[in-house]
């Protein structure tokens, strides 16, 4: 009789080991997802991308978890975040620079928020929201802080007097309080109030967005070079503090956090955001490496491979079909969607990749595969010592795997056409272009 209840017991235990093997990560229950977007952090602001900066705490997000090599934004904010949160290019909503905010409505356009409370999430935004029209309440976010434009930390900015919004209700900022820290703050209630519930957090931070000025860590007196590293710096520590937040709330095993960036280091940080001690090509604004392509480290305890480097091709529109699964949710019907979901690459599964990620901003746009990358305006280059150098490749070359990319690249621009451009940009570019032939003359 015992031998028979031993062996029971023997083969329950076995069975349940089975199921749980089956579980982890393939079909891993649905996490909390917090998606963490700095502004203006390029490959050469994060330490574990090969930049110059202390950034332990992302750093160690990478070395549990895993570092997509290959992540394109946009090259600006506005139409960076809303390719990332409706899963569409700009020509087909319309938000093809900074100045068309009001290209888009929730009337014509579904954000991931909508989508993932119909499976039962709860949702919140925190941080940054101007480039794109309305709030985050209208998009379909339950809870959300905001502040208007970019660059907003403390009270005595010129540009900061009205403070910020917390669920639509104006909210004044104390001149003693660093809005970052108070973004944080709200994270952290969040978190808790809802911690029985799947929650999304979408974390647009103020870091490292100019002005670049002191945070509550700085020295006094220090320099500008010093100023910006203290920033990106305080940028990592409130990603750190994030982690001890889920920690403390023992969420972290069930929580997927991801580290991205709007678009490239803007150009004041150039020249420090090396990668491995090289410049890249191009910075923010540029339709170059530098513009778009950002760090992306994805971390989920036990289902995202540790210490992993994936290199797959991964645009921003990609988010969401990513989020939608890994939620259960359901794709928006009567919706063209650009988004390709990489689930499965985030739990070390091959998936099915990109074949190519295709970039566009206002009236200009590229699309690049594994090596090459052509313009709309015809140009084709060879990106095999990417991100540092563009090589172009003439229009009457005869070798043949550049014919074979130019043929295959085309037939996905004219599926792309890019939107026309703004001509108050452009008159914007003309004016920044002379301001800086002006500067120039008179250090000369």
């Amino acid at each position: 009789m015992c031998r028979t209840v031993t062996f029971l017991l023997t083969s329950i235990l076995a069975a349940a080991a089975i199921v749980r093997g089956a579980e982890s990560p393939a079909s891993a229950p649905r996490p909390n997802i917090i998606l963490v977007l700095s502004d203006d952090v390029g490959l050469g602001n994060i330490h574990c991308c090969g930049g110059a900066f202390r950034t332990p705490h992302i750093d160690a997000l990478a070395a549990g978890g895993t570092r997509f090599e290959y992540c394109y934004s946009t090259p600006l904010c506005g139409p960076s975040r809303c390719q990332l949160l409706t899963g569409r290019y700009p020509h087909r909503t319309g938000l093809n620079t900074n100045q068309s905010r009001d290209a888009i409505h929730p009337s014509r356009e579904v954000m991931i928020p909508t989508v993932l409370k119909k499976a039962g999430y709860v949702t919140a935004s925190v941080g940054k929201w101007g480039q794109m029209c309305l709030g985050p309440g209208e998009w379909g976010f339950d809870e959300y802080l905001v502040f208007r434009a970019s660059g907003k930390y403390w009270a005595d900015q010129a540009k900061n007097a009205k403070g910020y919004m917390v669920n639509g209700k104006p909210v004044d900022l104390p001149l003693d309080k660093y809005l970052p820290d108070v973004m944080h703050q709200f994270v952290a209630d969040f978190i808790a109030r809802h911690k029985s519930q799947p929650l999304f957090v979408y974390y647009p931070m103020a870091h490292i967005h100019a002005p670049i000025l002191r945070t509550p860590d700085s020295k006094p007196g220090v320099d500008k070079d010093q100023l910006y590293a203290d920033n990106v710096e305080y940028m990592d520590k409130l990603v750190g503090k994030l982690m001890e937040e889920l920690d403390r709330q023992h969420l972290r095993e069930r929580t997927l956090v991801l580290f991205t960036g709007d678009n490239g280091t803007a150009r004041f940080g150039v020249e420090k955001a090396t990668v491995n001690g090289r410049a890249i090509s191009g910075q923010k604004g540029t339709m170059l490496e530098g513009g778009s392509r950002v760090p992306l480290v994805v971390n989920w305890p036990g289902v995202t491979p540790a210490a992993h480097v994936n290199r797959d091709l991964i645009d921003f529109s990609d988010f969401f079909a990513t989020f939608v699964e890994l939620a259960g949710a359901k794709l928006p019907e009567g919706v063209t969607l650009d988004s390709r979901s990489f689930a499965a690459q985030i739990k070390g599964e091959k998936g099915s990749p990109r074949e190519w990620v295709y970039v566009e901003l206002n009236g200009k746009s590229y699309v690049r595969d594994s090596r090459f990358k052509l313009t709309n305006g015809g140009a084709l280059f060879d990106l095999a010592e990417a991100p540092f150098k563009e090589v172009p490749v003439a229009k009457d070359t005869t070798d043949p795997t550049a014919v074979a990319a130019r043929k295959r690249l085309q037939a996905v621009l004219d599926q792309h056409p890019a939107a026309p451009g703004q001509e108050k940009d452009k008159k914007a570019a003309k004016k920044q272009k002379q301001r800086a032939r002006r500067k120039a003359a008179a250090v000369d």
